[in-house]
């Protein structure tokens, strides 16, 4: 039951979930209570209107910038427009490097995408771009932006060594997890298909402690160059993937048993929020099955476990797998396949034990950095077969951590279709435990491998069917959180978007609900290099707005302006728009004689 043991050691120190209420289950949201969630009921006073922005202006958006720096902005549009070029540009950045030698080539580097989409190459050489886009009121979200440059092959076998465990490998491949949970030789290279999100693989644990030393090492700068900044992280960096695998399984395989439950009390097809299984039903359901002794099960469903209501809801049904509820070491669900009873907790063995041991303890280090030198961390999402478990492990750290404000930020992919429900859940438990709610909300990185992986393996799709689809589900994700925020002063959401028309919804829903940008609870998030005439408008205003900055030496960062080079191209209605207002302030200065305009 090594399982056990890990989530009571990650959970330990962190707050029970408080018991339910007796009153009816209802659609509102709860009375203001100072006393359980953090920030609300306090009187808010009378505030100016939301500023206006105005994304046409585009002397204003590129006050902060050189004349030299929009024509190198647009000859760099211009290549990634290119449909040759980018077909052929990792063998032409390899071959231009061997014609001009390394120096050369990393001066042109820096005169062209390097110098677009990357601030330096080390922590002294960035500060001087973090501190002169705060000026201009603009924020930093730091990343070493280093990649291994592994081959197709040895990245697969890396992938498929990581992702099977002691037991899989002993039985010749044999999983008991579901097919999704499952390593696949077709998908050992994650970064196939991936254009807009940096990719580890797992080699051993000395590495995984060097990814923490320079997450680390971005904590240490973005701390010592802004008073507000914040560091992206990713839990795969962190430790074995096959851990996530099966924690994924795991959780994923109960929350299904719950909606297994809710249907057999003709409760299926409700709201995750909505759905309650009534308790005594329950009991009978479970006894039927043959798991426990009727009084064994009496015993589990408690009013000290689970409140007097006589209903227990998801987040209920998920706090069971726990060490310290005598159910946890009952936990069976039906295999889908077999109909049969198998233990859900499955067993680790002593090292791979260890290795979610040291995963976790990581994390708490970098947690604990960010919250002493006033750092907050930005939790990455990844592909939806480890992000169970990567959802599950940073709340955990937000139960410790985010006690009087949200230091650690979790991401939630709008593109998946279960989005809605996991944002719901998750502010729903911070409300009931009195943590602050720190979220990062994005449209997703994976789409076409997800998409392929799925038809491949024969699992159902977990992204939205359109792109209108996805739209839709951002905009009522971001629409709940920023209802949230108006009742509770202390959460807070990045909305991380490209997307001038969801930055548009945003403002527009900020001002009905009168959230001033004084109060720093919505945060904007766009990369370096992307979408300036969105982001500066926006800092000039003063609402609070970041640049994602990533760092680190010519050679090592060329990965990472690859996919920049072919992300700018996957979005070329936004390109298009920024090349017409970077003319149009060229020509602008042509005509009034300031091409050697100084920001100031």
């Amino acid at each position: 039951m090594a399982l056990k043991r890990i989530l009571s050691a990650v959970r330990s120190g962190t707050p029970r979930l408080s018991p339910l209420s007796t009153a009816p289950a209802t659609h509102e949201r709860p009375a203001a209570n100072p006393g359980v969630v953090p920030g609300r009921g306090a009187a808010a006073p009378v505030r100016p209107p939301v500023p206006t922005v105005d994304f046409n202006n585009a002397q204003e958006a590129y006050r902060s910038r050189r004349s030299w720096e929009l024509a190198r902005n647009l000859l760099v549009l211009r290549l990634c427009a290119s449909r040759v070029l980018l077909a052929h540009h990792e063998q032409l950045l390899r071959l231009t490097s061997r014609l001009l030698g390394q120096r050369l080539f990393d001066k042109l580097m820096k005169m062209t995408f390097y110098g677009q989409f990357v601030a330096g190459e080390d922590q002294e050489s960035i500060r001087p771009l973090i501190q002169h886009n705060k000026a201009f009121g603009v924020g930093s979200i730091l990343d070493y932006g280093v990649e291994e440059d592994l081959s197709t092959e040895e990245a697969g076998r890396q992938e498929m060594e990581s992702c099977t465990s002691e037991a899989e490998r002993k039985d010749r491949g044999a999983s008991k997890r579901e097919k999704q949970y499952q390593a696949h030789p077709a998908f050992g290279d994650r970064r196939d298909g991936v254009i807009s999100a940096r990719t580890y693989f797992y080699a051993n644990e000395a590495k995984c402690d060097s990814h923490m030393e320079t997450f680390l090492r971005c904590i240490e700068a973005s701390g010592g160059a802004s008073d507000d900044g914040f560091t992206a992280i990713k839990l795969t960096a962190l430790g074995r993937p096959q851990v996530l695998l099966q924690f994924s399984d795991v959780l994923t395989k109960w929350r299904r048993f719950f909606h297994q439950m809710a249907a057999e009390q003709g409760k299926a097809g409700l709201a995750a929020t909505d759905t309650r299984l009534e308790v005594a039903a329950l009991q009978e359901s479970v006894a039927k099955m043959g798991i426990a002794s009727k009084k064994e099960i009496e015993s589990w469903f408690t009013a000290e476990t689970l409140g007097v209501s006589g209903t227990l809801d998801l987040l209920d049904w998920s706090s069971l797998i726990d060490s310290r509820t005598e159910l946890s070491k009952h936990l069976v669900v039906p295999n889908m396949q077999t109909g049969e009873l198998e233990p859900l907790l499955s067993g680790f063995t002593e090292e791979e034990e260890q290795q979610m041991t040291r995963m976790l303890q990581r994390m708490d280090t970098l947690a604990k950095k960010a919250s002493e030198v006033g750092v907050r961390l930005m939790v990455d999402a990844e592909q939806t077969y480890f992000q169970p478990a990567i959802s599950r492990l940073t709340l955990e750290m937000q139960r410790k951590f985010n006690v009087e404000k949200p230091l650690v930020f979790n991401t939630y992919q709008c593109y998946l279709r279960d989005a809605y429900d996991n944002v719901t859940l998750d502010v729903e438990l911070a409300r009931r435990e009195g943590w602050c709610f720190g979220a990062k909300l994005v449209r997703g990185a994976y789409m076409a491998q997800e998409r392929a992986r799925a038809a491949e393996i024969g699992y159902e799709d977990p992204i939205n069917p359109t792109y209108e689809a996805t739209n839709a589900m951002y905009h009522r994700c971001l629409n709940y959180v920023l209802e949230e925020l108006k009742h509770n002063t202390k959460a807070k959401v990045m909305v991380a978007s490209h997307n001038e028309d969801t930055v548009r919804f945003t403002l527009r829903r900020m001002e009905e609900l009168g959230l001033h940008p004084a109060d720093c609870q919505v945060y904007f998030g766009q990369l370096l290099g992307m979408c300036d005439q969105i982001s500066f408008p926006l800092g000039q205003a003063g609402f609070p707005v970041y640049k994602y900055v990533p760092y680190g030496p010519v050679m090592e960062v060329l990965p990472y302006l690859s996919r920049r080079a072919l992300e700018n191209s996957s979005v070329m209605k936004g390109a298009q728009r920024e090349r017409q207002l970077l003319w149009q302030e060229l020509k602008r200065r042509l005509r009034m004689g300031s091409l050697f305009h100084r920001p100031a």
